[in-house]
């Protein structure tokens, strides 16, 4: 009013009240030439003009930044006159037609709790809290460190306000949050490339038969069984994924998984042999031979056996009979080895008999050990290998005695046998 002085009384709590008086000719150097009633409220005009927790007071020339709770009241004459309407409610409350309600000071900022706290109301007042996972220190919130009170099993992590828990490789957190169950990797797409067996907390990875896990601990590697020995297989050894097996030269057949034995082609019909010819089964191959095999002046007397007859000059000084017969050995025989036993099919009555080796022989692979007065074996006395092909006239010389009407008389036969050596050593 005027040029009149104006109270300020300034409350800083509801307990204390501070009048402050301002004079308005001291708050601005141009207080002669101001005009009381066009004040301008800075509160309004200025934005945020208290920063903060500040509240902004308007009073003629200027403005006040002072705390939350103080109230300002405004007086004419004296610092104590009240210019406000009486409040018959007590402090905290606000008079509503005939009740007294309370004053939400939190919805109207009318409170001082730091920017880290939250203002609850109250009945008549309100109280500052810090929020979940803080605690009040002074005037200050600060965060509580939940991982020293080891709520988790394995790791945990502080966050403002909170914490996480954390699993270690191979597991995952339970539904609690709190807890680790293992995971199940072979479910979840392991990298094992064969099988996967689950541990706790990691998986192991495993090969089948005939692999091997490679460094990676993943990866199974076909293992080369042909590579470790030379005697998995009789003949050769062909490598396979995961296994191996074994197969056999051209004539031979696979006998159970390893070994190999000759197909009897002359038995199976798988032969070219005429009917003129007989078919001689040999290691891994066949021979056809001719069903005559006698040369002059031997004639034929039966399928093998040729006589040379006495009526002919030329037969005095050539053996009485030659029987063909054939067989086959394997290469590289361990030696000595009995081979082929001769035996004397008729024996005059007192008649001594020798057995050698008539032709056929020349490098001396072979040699007759004489058993008895009636038979002799073909011992090989060199290890050979094949293919290849001998034959050997095995000649038994009979002498008789009795028979001796100028002297001895003397008698021989001969066996000519046909020895194939087959390429293999079985």
């Amino acid at each position: 009013t005027g040029t009149a002085d104006i109270f300020l009384s300034i409350i800083f709590s509801r307990a204390l009240s501070i009048p402050l008086i301002i004079n308005p000719e001291q708050t601005s150097p141009f207080a002669d030439h101001l005009n009381l009633s066009s004040d301008i409220n800075e509160c309004e005009t200025i934005p945020d003009a208290c920063k903060g927790e500040m509240k902004c007071f308007n009073h003629y020339g200027g403005y006040l930044c002072l705390p939350r709770s103080a109230s300002v009241i405004a007086a004419s004459e004296s610092p104590i006159a009240p210019t406000v309407p009486f409040n018959p409610c007590p402090v905290g409350y606000e008079s509503h037609g005939d009740s007294c309600v309370d004053v939400d000071e939190c919805v109207r900022h009318e409170h001082d709790c730091q920017p880290s706290q939250e203002c609850i109301n109250t009945l008549g007042s309100f109280t500052c809290q810090c929020p979940r996972g803080y605690r009040k220190v002074g005037t200050e919130c600060i965060d509580i460190d939940e991982c020293r009170y080891r709520y988790c099993q394995h790791r945990c992590v502080n966050v403002p306000g909170s914490f996480s828990c954390q699993c270690e490789p191979g597991f995952q957190l339970a539904g609690n949050n709190r807890s680790c169950i293992d995971v199940n990797e072979c479910e979840m797409g392991a990298p094992c490339s064969q099988r996967c067996y689950n541990t706790y907390g990691t998986f192991l990875c495993r090969c089948d038969q005939g692999y091997e896990l490679g460094q990676d601990g993943f990866t199974c590697n076909d293992i080369d069984e042909c590579s470790f020995s030379s005697y998995l297989c009789q003949f050769q050894c062909v490598n396979e994924p995961g296994k191996f097996s074994c197969v056999c030269p051209e004539g031979y057949q696979l006998q159970g998984t390893r070994t190999c034995q000759d197909i009897n082609e002359c038995e199976t019909g798988e032969h070219q042999c005429t009917d003129t010819q007989t078919c001689v089964n040999i290691h891994g191959r066949y021979q056809c031979v001719d069903n005559d095999r006698c040369q002059d002046p031997y004639v034929q007397v039966s399928d093998n056996r040729c006589v040379c007859p006495i009526i002919k000059p030329v037969c005095r000084d050539l053996p009485f009979s030659v029987v063909h017969r054939y067989m086959s050995i394997t290469s590289e025989r361990t030696v000595p080895s009995d081979v082929f036993q001769i035996q004397a099919t008729s024996v005059s009555v007192g008649a001594y008999n020798t057995f050698r080796i008539r032709s056929g022989d020349d490098n001396g692979d072979f040699y007759i050990r004489q058993i008895n007065n009636l038979s002799a074996m073909l011992v090989l006395a060199r290890s050979v290998s094949g293919p290849r092909e001998y034959t050997l006239d095995l000649e038994m010389v009979s002498i008789n005695p009795l028979l001796n009407y100028q002297g001895s008389h003397q008698s021989s036969s001969v066996l000519r046998l046909s020895i194939y050596v087959g390429q293999h050593a079985f």
